[in-house]
């Protein structure tokens, strides 16, 4: 049990790493049809499509990203205090 429990952290952690990793590089002008790009989009589009249409732009500012962080980091804690029992 401890052992899935670990892979499912690193999972939601590699996950957290990618959407900030893409938050980030957007603020680029890069070109984005590299395989870094599309890797990363297959990665975080099933999290943050289904927010973006719960979730509305801030203006120009779409704060999907920062709000799938705040909720894999609430599921670590959810998981981390359920393998603590």
């Amino acid at each position: 049990m401890a052992v899935l429990v670990e892979l499912i952290r690193i999972m939601i952690q590699g996950l957290i790493f990618a959407i900030f990793l893409r938050a980030v590089l957007s603020w680029f002008p890069v070109d984005r049809s590299g395989t870094l790009f599309r890797g990363l989009d297959a990665v975080t589009e099933p999290v943050l499509d289904p927010l973006r249409r719960l979730i509305p732009r801030v203006g120009m500012v779409d704060i999907t990203p920062m709000i799938a962080i705040l909720v894999l980091y609430g599921l670590l804690s959810v998981l981390d205090a359920g393998a603590r029992g």
